[in-house]
């Protein structure tokens, strides 16, 4: 009954003053609302940003490109890949090395359109296209789930500027697996078409893989859609080396991978090479600092909540001391005074707070639809009720306190 008598009179200099409680209560809720979808997209950034590529320990894992070389016909192609391939496979600390045409999380590769039927008219996915001429399951460390790694016979060496040669068996990830064949379980043995019509290419799954990013790397379920493909090609210029080393060696193991193929070829060569590590912090700078920009935008929005709560409880303060004066010598007590702002500023923030939860949920369903991002979590909905009422409860102490250290009779005289 108390605790009724007492929200009268501060229901009652609401009412009497409703601009600018009015206007602290839409900062909350505007605040709250930008709040909680920049936490989340926050979350969902660095959450991206360090999601498994499907390669195992990056850290022992880089890549290899050599240029400037002395192409001959396809046949000589054929023979320098796979001595270059036998170099670098000669270094000590060397346990894996695959020819590929790109790495995952690399902003450079390849894609295909791929289809259930050759006479559908509508794509069933896009996939990253990973052409090895050698075991990216192995030199990857890519988890294996279903059916095995291709065989010596399943690799073919081909000019793709000349011939039409195509694979016949493929290694899928399992989103792509399950992309394309939604009700199966099952996927080795299933075929599927690069392209539409009568020039589609048939093949069929002889593996799937748990993991494995595009080089795009899209925060999308797209972005692990992958085939590879076992092929050697020649004349393709972006073609690449994908070199494992011992654990602890990588570093070690590079310079002496690019002073291997400098000795060992014939005529000069550029010799470039790149770490999964740094290809990650490439692939994801700009989604960390969107990350960090977005946490620099909520702080300030926190500041200028909390300031604005301070200079209203400030205001009032002054414009009250005529009626704080006369409460204490009425004989309310410091605690009381306090506990009537810090209540008054719940109130306040109370409202704001309901009407930030719903523009939350608006402003996130107008995100789902633009962006395609998920639906915000309830917990988000459930904490930043209390982070708000944290910071007007901290906001709010030093005014109130000053309020309640007023003497009645400096009250009474300033009157």
């Amino acid at each position: 009954m108390k605790t009724f008598f007492e929200m009268r009179p501060i229901f009652s200099a609401l009412l009497r003053n409703k601009l600018g409680p009015f206007l602290v209560a839409t900062q909350v809720a505007l605040s709250l609302a930008i709040l909680v979808n920049a936490i989340y997209i926050v979350n969902l950034r660095l959450d991206a940003a360090a999601r498994p590529s499907g390669v195992a320990n990056e850290l022992d894992v880089f890549r290899v490109h050599i240029g400037n070389q002395k192409l001959g016909g396809h046949e000589d192609q054929m023979a320098m890949q796979k001595q270059e391939a036998a170099t670098i496979r000669a270094v000590p600390g060397v346990t894996s090395v695959a020819r590929t045409n790109s790495f995952p999380i690399s902003h450079s590769g390849s894609n295909s359109s791929v289809y259930n039927d050759r006479k559908q008219t509508i794509k069933t996915a896009d996939s990253g296209i990973y052409f090895t001429a050698d075991s990216l399951v192995k030199t990857w460390g890519l988890q294996l789930i279903q059916g095995q790694d291709f065989q010596a016979g399943d690799y073919i060496e081909t000019d793709p500027n000349t011939s039409k040669e195509f694979v016949k068996k493929v290694i899928v990830s399992k989103a792509l697996a399950e992309k394309l064949f939604p009700d199966q379980t099952n996927f080795v043995g299933k075929e599927f078409f690069f392209g539409s019509g009568d020039d589609a290419k048939d093949v069929r799954i002889i593996g799937v893989v748990e993991t494995l990013q595009t080089s795009s790397g899209q925060t999308e379920p797209r972005g692990a859609y992958t085939t590879l493909m076992p092929a050697r090609l020649s004349n393709i210029s972006y073609e690449v080396y994908a070199v494992r080393a011992e654990p602890g060696q990588r570093d070690r193991v590079m310079k002496e991978v690019e002073n291997a193929l400098r000795r060992d070829s014939t005529t000069p060569i550029k010799v470039t090479m790149k770490t999964m590590e740094n290809m990650r912090i490439a692939r994801y700078r700009s989604e960390k600092g969107l990350a960090w920009m977005l946490l620099a935008v909520s702080v300030l929005l926190m500041l200028v909540t909390a300031s604005g709560i301070v200079g209203m409880s400030t205001l009032w303060v002054a414009q009250r001391r005529k009626q704080i004066g006369v409460r204490r010598a009425l004989g309310a007590r410091k605690v009381d005074i306090l506990r009537y702002f810090i209540t008054e500023n719940i109130v306040i923030t109370s409202g704001g707070i309901v009407v930030g939860i719903a523009l939350s949920i608006g402003l996130n369903q107008i995100l789902v639809s633009q962006f395609e991002l998920s639906k915000l979590p309830l917990p988000y909905l459930f904490f930043a009720p209390f982070i708000f009422w944290t910071l007007g409860l901290i906001a709010t102490f030093g005014p109130a306190s000053r309020a309640a250290g007023i003497s009645p009779a400096t009250a009474t005289r300033s009157a």
